[in-house]
């Protein structure tokens, strides 16, 4: 496990980050990788530590103490083949997942975790680098016809392995480009789509059909989805044309906030805010884009989608930024013998938030107020919470100043009218209803139909994506084969 005492002899070594006065100019990628040496550093970090956590805390469950022992042996090839047998996409996780294993490594109960993102960076990278990565087209054919609807990461790592077991796979986006939400959620500045781009090149490569612009199903009228289908597929026709039908969509019903005020001009979800900046980042022309120049922006909603508003923000140039938190402050560091080697509670400070924004938490907004029908500012209050519950702290209200307020609390759901179109039983939270069992996982109560990703978990990581994706074309391959060699 790398050098057996490196734990006890090297400090963690960050990845870094280019100058805020430079990187608030564009919108490229910003992080410093680590090079050679400095990943020769963090892979010896990784302890002999008999249970590694790591591989459980990961949702993928990569294989992480043998990548960092070859990462230390400087062995890239070999270090991209163990990553590579369980993540179909490293460039996507090693960028924007949270790293559940970071918090799971069990040097993390008393140290600070060994690098394992920026490992998986450092992998994938090398092997893009040095050509490593490679179509893989399957030498058998089926003949066995299988529709994907939605190309996020769920919907591109199911097509994937099953256009490797050899099936004739098409991949419907309703948008005009693939990779869902990593493509018009994900700021560039975080993920450059370049990444998506070269995948889709090796998955065609690999047989993999891809149609965009065309809707599965129907979006109700008054949805503010994005979409920008040219064309429209009915649930029936999928599931007469192909043998088995997988819907990968995502949660995207944004969480609203219906307060008085709400339909003032100027409040706008985050979803309607950062796929317009992706849109013209890819040399798109959008009539009316929503912009935060000059403007007094309060973002609502303190997780990593408030934070790509706050970064989007800053790089437009906003007068100012604040980013409302309804809960209260997380402490600084998490009880870690308490809480390992599950997810902390502890206060987390993104690199937008760096590029400066004013952060409020324990603040609900009780009134948008507007003139001529624009928003001009919010009534808010201080709230406290007790034995889970919360309450308004008495003559805490202020009003705060506002221009543009972007909604960013989080999404509830897959679109209904898409499940509905299916006939597919929803759960309590709306998802479609499907199990994760070894026989039949990821089955709806429609025959031949299958839902995972988002749909059927709801708003989750792109990590969690990846497997739901792999573990269902696996379920999808056994159904049309009666058993399958895809791992899950």
């Amino acid at each position: 496990m790398g050098k057996v005492t490196g734990f006890m002899e090297f400090e963690r070594v960050e990845e870094g980050y280019k100058p805020v006065p430079e990187r608030v100019k564009h919108y490229k990628e910003f992080v410093i990788g680590l090079d050679d040496a400095q990943a020769k550093v963090q892979g010896a970090r990784c302890m002999d530590c008999g249970t590694p956590f790591c591989n459980s805390g990961c949702p993928v469950n990569n294989i992480i103490p043998d990548f960092n022992d070859l990462v230390y042996r400087q062995d890239w090839a070999n270090a991209f083949a163990v990553l590579d047998s369980t993540n179909n996409f490293p460039e996507f996780t090693g960028r924007i997942c949270p790293a559940p294993c970071e918090a799971a490594c069990t040097l993390n109960v008393n140290d600070d975790a060994v690098g394992i993102k920026s490992l998986e960076h450092a992998i994938i990278d090398r092997a893009w680098e040095l050509g490593l990565v490679k179509p893989r087209p399957s030498k058998i054919r089926t003949g066995k016809k299988v529709a994907v609807v939605g190309s996020g990461p769920a919907g591109m790592a199911a097509a994937q392995q099953l256009a490797r077991a050899g099936h004739d796979v098409t991949l419907f986006e309703k948008n005009d480009r693939v990779g869902g939400l990593l493509r018009y959620g994900i700021p560039d500045f975080k993920m450059e789509k370049s990444h998506i781009d070269r995948r889709v090149d090796q998955m065609k490569a690999e047989g993999v059909v891809f149609r965009t612009g065309v809707m599965v199903g129907e979006l109700p009228k008054d949805s503010r989805v994005t979409n920008w289908a040219k064309e429209t597929v009915t649930p029936a026709q999928l599931q007469q044309d192909f043998d088995a039908v997988l819907l990968t969509g995502g949660a995207e019903q944004s969480r609203d906030l219906p307060v008085p005020g709400r339909d003032l001009d100027g409040i706008h979800f985050a979803m309607e805010f950062l796929p317009q900046q992706n849109k013209v980042n890819a040399g798109d022309k959008v009539k009316g884009q929503l912009r935060a120049d000059g403007k007094h922006v309060i973002v609502i909603g303190g997780g990593d989608t408030g934070s790509d508003c706050v970064g989007t923000s800053n790089r437009h140039g906003a007068a100012s930024v604040v980013q409302f938190e309804l809960m209260p402050q997380p402490p600084d560091e998490e009880n870690r013998p308490l809480t390992w080697p599950y997810w902390p509670y502890k206060l987390r400070t993104s690199s937008s938030h760096e590029e400066g924004c004013e952060r409020e938490f324990a603040i609900a907004t009780k009134e948008f107020l507007g003139e001529k029908g624009k928003v001009t500012g919010l009534k808010t209050v201080r709230v406290e919470w007790k034995d889970g519950k919360m309450s308004e702290m008495a003559n805490s209200e202020q009003v705060l100043k506002a221009d543009l307020v972007l909604l960013a609390m989080g999404f509830v759901s897959p679109v209904a009218s898409i499940l509905e179109g299916f006939g597919i039983d929803k759960d309590a939270r709306g998802n479609a209803r499907a199990t994760t069992d070894f026989t039949g996982g990821y089955a709806t109560n429609v025959p031949k139909v299958f839902a995972a990703g988002d749909m059927r978990r709801g708003q989750s990581l792109v990590v969690w994506a990846i497997r739901e994706g792999r573990q269902a074309a696996r379920s999808v391959d056994e159904f049309l084969m009666g058993f399958s060699d895809l791992p899950r």
